[in-house]
């Protein structure tokens, strides 16, 4: 069974709602990003990071997967689907997809201020935190939003890495390509791996072998991908 590699930006949640940070009238228009996404940022003020990332699950609960995560979920009938998301949402999760490595956290968990790999998950009602939560498990963790900051390490980098060099076929949908260490992983594709680029304002992609792009939104161009995938490796 072919593999197929999935790398996803903000662009494959835009069409449930979710606001993107980078686009015009996005979310670090609204907020300094740097007081909200940063690790100087929680260390100055984690009041105001925590209020934030509450909006931002306040939000995610009313959103709902669209078309193209449930396409992606779907072609696991067919193929070894595997997700890398620079996404904290959990749409990917919520269509169906079984395999999902987030490269920049979760928004639905928190995590341990200073233990990386005990977290916990957040379901409504009970979705706030707060500078004075702590851990369920009665070992009086501080919690925090479980977010990979600005100027924090990506635990996941690696794994990722490691997915890009396994894929048969490599996709990316809905990204900038101008978010390090994400936009690197197309370094790692195997030669002749057939690379697909699905995105409705493509960032310049020169020199990139066995690429196509697909110039539409998530939801149009993963129909079209999704139809020409089974069409040619069935």
């Amino acid at each position: 069974m072919k593999r197929i590699v999935f790398s996803t930006g903000a662009g494959v949640s835009a069409e449930s709602g979710i606001t993107t940070f980078r686009d015009a009238g996005g979310l670090w228009e609204q907020y300094p990003v740097m007081q909200v996404a940063s690790a100087e940022g929680f260390a100055a003020d984690p009041a105001l990071v925590h209020r934030f990332y509450n909006e931002r699950r306040r939000q995610l609960i009313t959103c709902s997967p669209n078309e193209a995560h449930r396409l992606i979920a779907d072609l696991e009938k067919d193929f070894d689907v595997r997700v890398i998301t620079q996404n904290v949402d959990d749409l990917h999760e919520r269509a169906g997809s079984s395999s999902v490595l987030h490269l920049h956290g979760e928004l639905m968990k928190l995590r341990d201020v200073a233990d990386d790999s005990y977290t916990e998950l957040l379901q409504a009602p009970e979705l706030d935190s707060s500078p004075e939560t702590l851990s369920r498990d009665g070992l009086g963790r501080h919690m925090r939003p479980h977010i990979v900051f600005f100027g924090e390490a990506v635990p996941n980098i690696e794994p990722a890495i490691e997915l890009v060099s396994s894929a048969d076929i490599f996709v990316v949908i809905g990204t900038s390509l101008n978010v390090y260490p994400a936009a690197g992983l197309l370094n790692f594709v195997r030669p002749g791996t057939p690379i697909y680029y699905i995105d409705p304002n493509p960032a310049a992609t020169p020199g990139i072998p066995n690429l196509t792009v697909i110039r539409k939104p998530a939801t149009t161009g993963m129909a079209e991908l999704a139809a020409s995938l089974r069409n040619q490796h069935q």
